[in-house]
């Protein structure tokens, strides 16, 4: 497994790509914010609901298809780590305001969407509460790694 730092320094871009043993490194990181008082698997789904809209705003954050040794297509992913971080409620009312004042590619996930059941409602859900008063149970952040340190400050890596 690689190291924070094995992942998200450089210059933008992927480095040591023609070299198998030079890390790939990225200046950007793909992070999510999860409340800590949440159930196993209401972490894994709200995680997995947010990752999802990263890469239709932020097309670079997807690598290229893959495909194993008899030439099975698979779909492409994140072309680097995904770093999950637990929170308070106000740690992500917080991290919240921070990532809007930075303007950064964000998703959020509120407690309404667990009495959801589609698309649909989850955006009617969102859509009925003004942003300071969202209940938010998780939120995903794309951004330049240091934007994305200050939004996430005070939160712990999942554990």
């Amino acid at each position: 497994m690689r190291t924070e730092d094995e992942t998200s320094a450089g210059a933008g871009v992927e480095t040591g790509a023609d070299c198998e043993n030079v890390p790939v490194r990225f200046d950007t990181k793909i992070a999510v914010l999860l409340r800590d008082d949440l159930e196993s698997w209401q972490r894994l789904n709200v995680t997995a609901f947010l990752v999802s809209g990263l890469g239709t705003t932020s097309p670079e954050v997807i690598g290229e298809p893959y495909a194993d040794a008899d030439d099975t297509a698979y779909l492409p992913m994140f072309r680097q780590p995904v770093l999950v971080f637990e929170g308070t409620r106000e740690t992500l009312t917080v991290a919240h305001g921070r990532a809007l004042s930075r303007s950064l590619p964000r998703a959020v996930f509120t407690a309404d969407l667990f009495s959801t059941g589609n698309d649909r409602d989850n955006r009617a859900a969102v859509r009925a509460v003004a942003k300071g008063g969202l209940e938010l149970v998780g939120m995903a952040v794309y951004g330049p790694r240091n934007a994305v340190d200050k939004v996430f400050k005070g939160a712990r890596m999942h554990p």
